[in-house]
């Protein structure tokens, strides 16, 4: 049985394919965050779980999920973050892009990928709770 935690983080498959390590990457990220956010009391109310959803984009699918129809209030923390918070399931769906100059220097530089999307992802994370009123990470 698989439980969903309420951080999930997904890529773009392009950015799977030009980082191999980037799904472990995430998936470590991932356990790591849902750790932090409960220790800073973010799932206080077990009755009402907020869930949070990064997707990790390439500039062209962010571009693309920029102009889609998203469910919710568009937030736009920055020129390359962009979340959708639903109330209705207590939901974001926020959207992140990795520039080309991003890529380009993890390109050349694959060991600082783990270390460049944890401070990137709790940036965001702490967008989120200081618009939440959650505690920061």
């Amino acid at each position: 049985m698989t439980v969903q935690l309420p951080i999930s983080i997904q890529s773009s498959k392009e950015l799977l394919d030009t980082f191999v390590k980037l799904n472990s990457v995430s998936n470590k990220l991932e356990a790591q965050f849902n750790f932090q956010t409960l220790t800073a009391n973010w799932y206080g109310d077990e009755e009402h779980i907020f869930s949070i959803h990064l997707f990790l984009e390439t500039p062209g699918s962010f571009y693309f999920q920029k102009m889609q129809q998203h469910a919710g209030q568009q937030d736009t923390f920055a020129d390359d973050v962009i979340s959708y918070y639903n109330e209705e399931d207590s939901s974001i769906h926020c959207y992140i892009a990795i520039t080309d100059a991003e890529i380009t220097l993890l390109e050349q530089q694959q060991k600082l990928l783990a270390g460049f999307l944890q401070v990137k992802i709790k940036k965001i994370l702490n967008l989120i709770a200081n618009k939440l009123d959650f505690n920061p990470l």
